[in-house]
């Protein structure tokens, strides 16, 4: 095991670099706080913990890697049709200052290979978000492979970059359940899921209503449908859990954790909800 203090120090000093650059104070009038995905940045410590990188070098790669992955989710919120114009425009400014932020950080460091790198990752969410928001996929394995994609991408060219792409699968299965687990909180919570909005348009192609008008009968299906692919990834993560070398006890102390997260009994939720 990784001295989990150590891990735990990297993680939270990088963790309020972060923070410093993305809660700008104008920002935060118009828009909600930016959200950082700790887990995301937890794993991208983890795994450059094992490499020969000085920490400036380590702080510097998440750093630009956590920006860029910000302005990401930061431009999904503009879909929400209930954000007013100007929010809905600051919200976009936002993402677009995110990102000029991550190319200045690796312009600096003239890192251009590992720009290459990660604009592959953008490219490939941005392909994946598209495919999924315009409901062009008619396969639910399809949908459920471009939903991992939107969620690992980037870690994943990351890790290409670095060699070490053992941790690929391992990674997609961890983020992509905790997307799935994440939307089914959401549909239950609001009645609106992007991936059940999908899952709909697959399964009850010529049903026109929205997820949360359909029948009881149909919406314990779609919940059967996610429950199938968090039973799925969740044996991945459990078998990597005992497999994959290095990992330190504070990334498995999380993993275990999202993993308690998952309640199966899709009808019980959605009696309930």
């Amino acid at each position: 095991m990784i001295k989990l203090l150590d891990i735990r120090q990297k993680f939270t000093n990088i963790r309020e670099q972060v923070e410093k650059r993305v809660c700008d104070p104008y920002l935060l009038k118009y828009i909600e706080i930016p959200i950082i995905d700790e887990d995301k940045l937890l794993i991208l410590v983890s795994i450059m913990d094992r490499l020969e990188l000085s920490y400036s070098d380590m702080q510097n790669y998440a750093l630009s890697t956590m920006l860029i992955q910000i302005a990401l989710d930061t431009h999904e919120h503009i879909s929400n049709e209930s954000v007013e114009e100007k929010n809905r425009q600051l919200t976009v400014l936002a993402g677009d200052y995110f990102s000029g932020l991550y190319y200045k950080l690796l312009a600096d460091t003239e890192e251009i290979k590992m720009i290459k790198a990660l604009s592959r990752g953008i490219k490939e969410v941005n392909e994946n978000k598209i495919s999924v928001y315009q409901k062009e996929i008619q396969e639910i394995e399809e949908l459920m492979t471009r939903f991992g994609l939107i969620e690992s991408s980037l870690l994943a060219h990351l890790s290409e970059y670095f060699k070490v792409d053992l941790w690929n699968d391992f990674i997609g299965n961890l983020l992509l359940f905790k997307r799935l687990l994440h939307e089914k909180s959401q549909f239950i919570q609001t009645g609106s899921s992007v991936l059940f909005e999908a899952l709909k348009s697959i399964v009850f192609p010529i049903n026109n209503n929205k997820v949360i008008d359909l029948s009881k009968e149909q919406q314990s299906h779609l919940f059967l449908c996610c429950d199938q692919y968090l039973e799925r990834s969740k044996k991945v993560i459990e078998k990597g859990l005992e497999q994959l070398p290095y990992l330190n006890e504070l990334l498995e102390s999380r993993i275990i954790s999202i993993l308690s997260q998952y309640q199966p009994n899709a009808k019980t939720f959605v009696e309930e909800g």
